[in-house]
C-alpha cells in the first residue's frame, strides 16, 4: 500500500463565497441564487470530509513511519555503575 500524497499537493478545501443578500432578486426563482449557494456548501461539507479522512490517513501513516524513541539504546550506550565495594 503506498502513502497518501504529501499534504502540500492536496490543500484543505475552502468552503464556497456566499452570496450577498442583496444577490436574491426576490422574485422566487426556481432555483435561487441561494439555493446554488447550498448545494456549493454540501459539496464543500463532503469534499472538507473526505480531505479530514486523507489527513488523519497521512498522520496515522506518518507516525507509523517514525523512528522508535531511543530511550531502550540510551541506557545500553551508558556504561554501568561499579556497585561500591
Amino acid at each position: 500500500m503506498s502513502l497518501p500524497p504529501p499534504a502540500d499537493d492536496d490543500p484543505r478545501p475552502e468552503p464556497p463565497e456566499r452570496p450577498d443578500s442583496n444577490a436574491c432578486c426576490g422574485s422566487g426563482c426556481d432555483p435561487c441564487i441561494f439555493d446554488y449557494y447550498a448545494e456549493e456548501l454540501d459539496r464543500w461539507r463532503a469534499d472538507l470530509a473526505a480531505w479530514e479522512a486523507r489527513e488523519a490517513a497521512r498522520r496515522e501513516a506518518a507516525a507509523a513511519h517514525q523512528p522508535e524513541d531511543d530511550a531502550g539504546t540510551e541506557a545500553q550506550a551508558k556504561p554501568a555503575s561499579k556497585a561500591p565495594p
